[in-house]
């Protein structure tokens, strides 16, 4: 692990994984001009030991990797309960469809692909760090408690009939936006507009893993289809 630049200013810790050390040195200085603390690794595997000990609000991480490649990498950070808040974003030039799915399948909040301009790259994670503190200014502390399903805002926690599940952050947020008003339909577009930003470019298929997942860990019946429309939560 390399130890930070620091900067008096400093808000956020953001862990970059890369096995390419150029791009890792000129993002990494970028973003310390912003005042972010920074961390690097090289590869999947130093990637979880440096997160394990700095505790990032964020992780931009390449998906071809050696040693343990950003899918791997991805899912290993999302079964650490103590990473369950942090963000993770690809960073990839690995750009299709399939790739992408792949990375939301296993977690990630994000996907950028390179090459990306790095006034983009930096407004990008800025517009997405904002959503920490927007998600717990705008949170109920607990919404959907007879419906089965609590979600618990300000702790980040889910109870699906009196179990607790581990949500990772796009899918915590979706759930908790479809629960807050049961019985009614929201449309993608507003989905997409609250949990990714009007700002964001994602796929057409984006929402549809993300409902899929969630209906894995909490049951086919209560998120329900509006064909071209959007979704609503049925208790």
């Amino acid at each position: 692990m390399r130890p930070p630049i620091r900067n008096r200013d400093m808000t956020y810790r953001i862990l970059l994984v890369d096995d390419e050390v150029d791009i890792l040195e000129f993002i990494r200085y970028n973003l310390v001009r912003e005042g972010y603390e920074v961390y690097t690794a090289q590869d999947g595997a130093e990637a979880l030991e440096t997160a394990a000990q700095c505790r990032p609000h964020l992780i931009l991480l390449d998906m071809m990797m050696p040693r343990m490649d950003g899918i791997e990498t991805c899912r290993a950070i999302r079964r650490n309960p103590e990473l369950r808040h942090t963000i993770i974003v690809f960073l990839s030039a690995l750009g299709e469809e399939e790739q992408q799915l792949a990375g939301f399948d296993v977690g990630a909040d994000d996907y950028l692909t390179k090459p990306i301009k790095m006034k983009l790259l930096i407004s990008r994670l800025q517009a997405i760090l904002k959503r920490i503190d927007n998600a717990t200014a705008e949170s109920p502390a607990e919404t959907g408690g007879q419906s089965g399903i609590t979600v618990d805002g300000e702790r980040h926690t889910v109870r699906c009939n009196g179990k607790e599940i581990s949500l990772p952050r796009k899918e915590f947020a979706l759930l908790e936006l479809l629960v807050q008003s049961p019985g009614k339909l929201i449309s993608r577009e507003e989905i997409y507009a609250r949990i990714w930003g009007t700002g964001v470019v994602v796929g057409d298929r984006t929402i549809d893993v993300h409902i899929r997942k969630l209906r894995q860990k909490i049951g086919e019946q209560r998120i329900v289809t509006v064909k071209g429309v959007g979704y609503k939560y049925e208790p």
